[in-house]
């Protein structure tokens, strides 16, 4: 029998599940129910699905219960599960940025991308196989797209900045927003005093700091109780984090600046994400020694480093058409 994931209850019929991505905590699965009827808010990868089914089970929630599953964006910590959900849950449609909505169809450009970077090997260890989602089961979600969820009204925002092809959904029952990458990461191993640490991600291919900003502002306009992060789990403070979030945003753009005449940047950008990420960590009064927080962050530091250094090189060719 599968052994259940970690699943944190909140009012307003929300769960979080841990999607088993890399370690505990890492990646969230989110269960909203309304009544007989349920959705998921990202998928985490095929090797998240048999937790979460064992998860509905042990809620009494069966695979015909789930209407929807809606992808945030389709990097694969968030969509790599899709096309396996979709398998287990007849009913279910796949609510996904206009702009993803054919690689959900057809992911063959979406896995070579992937593979380019791991290496075929890894990609399957990681990720598995990825198969096509039916046409007739995608509902493309352009900016503004209002979701019912058995009555339940869910507003689908484009929220570029972290991707192109990012949504963020607002549930008004709940005064909350569903964020994706869109309000950076948050790991609660680096809580302290009762106060969250949240901080950008930058990772390829199309991070927009412009856009990343406007984003934050369009979120915090709706104004927000809590926030629901895939990367990980429920955040409050919202004030407090958005401010941090506009501030780390303009500080990491400053450290990749920097790099500009380097030839070899990433080193010098790692090193500086890292000094600067311990300065915050430490003025946060985290728990954790600098190497135990660092080792934490290292994969979200590399793939911040390599998004940052992707941006500058479309700055430095194209100083007039990118944000800056």
């Amino acid at each position: 029998m599968e052994q259940l994931p970690a699943i944190i209850d909140y009012p307003d019929g929300i769960s979080v599940i841990d999607a088993r991505y890399h370690r505990p905590g890492r990646a969230a699965i989110h269960l909203i129910t309304e009544g007989d009827k349920a959705a998921l808010v990202d998928t985490g990868t095929r090797f998240s699905v048999p937790g979460v089914m064992a998860a509905l089970a042990h809620k009494q929630i069966t695979p015909e219960q789930i209407d929807y599953i809606f992808l945030t964006h389709i990097h694969l910590d968030h969509a790599g599960g899709a096309s396996e959900f979709m398998q287990q849950l007849p009913n279910a449609r796949l609510v996904v940025h206009p702009r993803g909505a054919s690689h959900m169809a057809n992911p063959v450009k979406l896995i070579a991308g992937v593979m380019a970077v791991y290496g075929e090997s890894e990609f399957r260890r990681v990720y598995g196989e990825i198969r096509p989602i039916s046409v007739g089961r995608i509902i493309e979600a352009p900016d503004d797209t209002l979701i019912e969820l058995n009555g339940r009204p869910l507003r689908l925002l484009d929220t570029p900045g972290h991707a192109r092809h990012h949504y963020c959904i607002h549930d008004a029952r709940s005064a909350s927003i569903f964020t994706g990458d869109t309000f950076g990461v948050s790991y609660r191993e680096l809580d302290a005093n009762g106060l969250e640490f949240v901080f950008p991600t930058t990772s390829p291919v199309q991070f927009d700091p412009e856009a990343a900003h406007a984003s934050i502002n369009r979120l915090m306009a709706l104004r927000p109780k809590q926030a629901f992060l895939t990367h990980y789990g429920r955040i409050r403070n919202l004030l407090h984090h958005a401010s941090q979030m506009h501030a780390l945003i303009d500080a990491f753009v400053s450290i990749v600046q920097q790099a500009a005449e380097i030839p070899d940047r990433q080193p010098f950008i790692m090193k500086a994400l890292q000094d600067f990420l311990w300065e915050r960590l430490t003025a946060h009064q985290c728990a954790l020694t600098r190497d135990a927080a660092l080792s934490l962050l290292q994969t979200d530091i590399r793939l911040n480093a390599q998004g940052l250094e992707i941006w500058l090189e479309q700055t430095l060719r194209q100083p007039d058409q990118v944000a800056g």
